[in-house]
């Protein structure tokens, strides 16, 4: 049965870390009544330290700090779910000879579902989550914005958000700095979250992400087999072990001695062929990108010069836009060279901080049907 509704009533998601433990603090401070929410989506050895346990850790530890500051706290097991969906699409890109970027899908299609489903049934109006991000009012919209900590923003990752979640949705790290965050958990007497190292891998994937792809397809060695590089002009330079297991930009690990360092320039999961080329081979001035969102109807038309962030840790690149030739695909010109354009990566469009839009990058052989 739905409880009732309280404007002061949010749903934070709880991983059990700091920032998710800051969150539910500040939150509380400022009048909120707070309600955990830890989802448990795919588990791995490292979550069950101690022998017998059937609670992942990081729900232990949601659970511990819930009872500590006193708020209603649930654990959500959509692990099934997680694997029909973001588990399913992670590894049928690679098979499409793209690379992947699962927590932009899992925000939106899975965690803020989720979250916002939870919300209804536990009457929260609110939901609220420890990413560093902002939300700004803007002619009657919401709009994504970077966070204030430049090491920490998180806004490339939340670019699909649409106005059904942000006009729910509290950021209360937006705008704070993670030392500033470290010291108000220390204050608040929880030493052990600020020493807590933090894990900055995908979370369902502990290592190499290859070795995930055989642990999920037993049989992918043999079902894409092996194949041979290739430079630009088509000749063969050697095999390699199945395009999947590649990205573009790659250069360590490809077991092939060529004399210089070279680059993975180019996937071919049709034909099995990897190209292989210097560093200028990277470089290119334009993209196309599908799939886009706008932070509302019309906002790209009418941009101007945007900047365009093609990977988490990278430099936004100034950049100018025009309508492709399909719904939902545009054409990207870079005003300085771009490297390493990954099809399957996200691009997030920026003005003046604030996320407009943002799609995901194609292939560079849908650029022939642009060229003039």
């Amino acid at each position: 049965m739905k409880q009732k509704e309280s404007n002061k009533r949010v749903l934070v998601g709880m991983s059990g870390g700091i920032d998710s433990s800051a969150t539910c603090m500040i939150l509380q401070e400022q009048g909120y009544e707070v309600v955990g929410l830890t989802m448990r989506m795919w588990d791995l050895p490292r979550h069950f330290p101690r022998e017998g346990q059937t609670i992942p850790q990081f729900a232990i530890e949601a659970r511990e700090l819930a009872e500590k500051i006193g708020i209603e706290h649930h654990i959500l097991d959509v692990r099934e779910e997680f694997r029909n969906t973001i588990i399913k699409a992670f590894i049928d890109e690679y098979l499409k000879g793209n690379t992947p970027n699962p927590c932009v899908m899992c925000n939106r299609q899975f965690k803020w579902h989720y979250l916002l489903q939870e919300a209804d049934r536990l009457g929260c109006s609110w939901v609220a989550t420890g990413h560093y991000a902002r939300i700004l009012d803007c002619d009657g919209y919401r709009v994504l914005a970077r966070g204030a900590d430049k090491k920490k923003d998180q806004s490339y990752f939340l670019w699909r958000l649409g106005q059904e979640e942000l006009s729910r949705t509290i950021f209360p790290l937006g705008g704070i700095t993670k030392e500033e965050i470290k010291k108000y958990v220390e204050g608040k007497g929880f030493h052990e979250k600020v020493e807590k190292k933090e894990s900055m891998e995908v979370c369902f994937i502990p290592g190499d992400y290859r070795d995930f792809l055989r642990e999920q397809l037993p049989d992918l060695d043999r079902q894409v087999g092996g194949g041979f590089f290739v430079d630009s002009t088509g000749r063969k330079l050697g095999q390699h072990k199945g395009f999947p297991f590649y990205t573009i930009g790659q250069r360590k690990g490809l077991e092939i001695a060529l004399g210089k360092p070279m680059f993975v320039t180019r996937i071919n999961p049709i034909k099995n062929t990897i190209r292989l080329g210097d560093r200028e081979e990277l470089l290119t001035r334009r993209m196309v990108i599908t799939d886009v969102r706008e932070a509302h109807e019309g906002i790209l038309a009418e941009a101007g010069p945007v900047e365009v962030q093609i990977r988490y840790r990278s430099a936004a690149i100034p950049a100018t836009l025009q309508p492709g030739d399909t719904p939902g695909e545009w054409l990207v010109d870079f005003e300085q060279e771009a490297s390493a354009v990954t099809p399957g990566q996200s691009a997030v469009i920026y003005r003046d901080n604030a996320v407009i839009g943002g799609g995901i990058i194609a292939d560079q052989r849908l650029l022939k049907k642009y060229k003039v």
